[in-house]
């Protein structure tokens, strides 16, 4: 009996010791996904950006004047 309790123990080591790896992996996985989100919101922020530039520069152009 004595001996199966040793074999669960050491398994139930095991099984934490993975869950421990696992759970490092996701929380560096996270991180990498927190700063690709940021970067990815900053890069569309500088896109809107530049878009409404060229809009405005386009609303000041005189399209309503009949060409000559």
């Amino acid at each position: 009996m004595g001996d199966g309790i040793v074999e669960g123990l050491t398994e139930l080591e095991g099984a934490v010791k993975r869950a421990a790896e696992a759970l490092a992996r996701m929380r560096e996985e996270n991180a990498q996904l927190k700063r690709e989100v940021r970067r990815l919101g900053d890069e569309r922020r500088q896109i809107v950006a530049q878009v409404d530039m060229i809009l405005k520069d386009i609303g000041k152009l005189d399209l309503d004047r009949p060409q000559e």
